[in-house]
């Protein structure tokens, strides 16, 4: 499907592929060029087909991949550096696809293809699951930056990780592999590249089994909307005094610059 999917009109429908295979809707982020950097309208069109897809009516779950060789390098930083510098609105953006995702009635899982930085490996702690290839990973290099962490990372991080992991991660900016992910609760398995959509097509078809009360148990087991909120507003705090202090817009200036020499 391209332009249109169902109700929902995309906004950059060439960065964003919406297919239906065996009653799961699978989104691809469909940007390789640019390592599948989520601009402002795929971070809207991702929440509005989490929302459309979510409904319980209409799949059995969700899988978000990325194609070519990275699931997605995170903020489109030079997209969010044009013009006046508003690090709230753009991790506005990303908690959005949270909310859609922790609002499904289907499961929602994260088919990690390569590696996932940023804001895109914290909204895919969000999910329900995250399945990596061998080549998957995250990265979360904020603290180096001056940048803070979004979409309730803070809240799930140390809840998949443990508290001191988590901690560790976050500061040190360090990559955690796929293995090193699964070993850590970060990733549920590892598997080939050709089979890791059709495996998170398989959990999902295996946690909804016919006449199932799926989406009771979601509810059950995901973090209560009172503490994602009570996350997300301990996260905007935070961006919001990394931008008033000069941290953030430094850091990205480096970032975008690149290595020195």
């Amino acid at each position: 499907m391209s332009g249109m999917s169902g109700a929902v009109r995309l906004r950059s429908p060439e960065e964003l592929a919406v297919t239906v295979r065996d009653d799961v809707a699978v989104l691809t982020l469909s940007r390789p060029e640019k390592l599948n950097a989520l601009s402002r309208d795929m971070r809207r069109d991702l929440a509005g087909l989490l929302r459309h897809y979510g409904d319980g009516r209409k799949v059995r779950g969700v899988v978000v991949t990325g194609r070519g060789r990275a699931f997605s390098a995170g903020m489109d930083l030079r997209e969010a550096t044009d013009g006046q510098l508003d690090l709230q609105a753009e991790m506005d953006l990303f908690n959005e696809v949270s909310r859609a995702a922790l609002g499904a009635e289907v499961p929602v899982v994260a088919a990690v293809n390569g590696l996932a930085v940023g804001g895109a490996g914290e909204l895919a702690l969000s999910f329900d699951a995250r399945l990596a290839a061998p080549s998957g990973g995250f990265a979360w290099p904020e603290n180096g930056v001056g940048l803070t962490v979004s979409n309730a990372a803070s809240l799930f991080l140390p809840r998949l990780a443990g508290a001191s992991r988590a901690l560790d991660l976050l500061l040190s900016g360090a990559r955690v592999d796929a293995r090193q992910g699964r070993d850590l609760g970060l990733f549920d398995d590892v598997v080939e590249p050709d089979a890791l959509v059709p495996a998170a097509v398989g959990l999902i078809h295996r946690w909804t089994p016919p006449g199932s009360s799926t989406a009771a148990h979601l509810r059950l087991l995901r973090p209560s909307p009172h503490e994602v909120e009570e996350a997300m507003a301990r996260e905007s705090a935070a961006v919001r005094q990394v931008q008033a202090s000069g941290i953030a817009r430094a850091g990205l200036a480096r970032a975008l610059a690149g290595p020195a020499g």
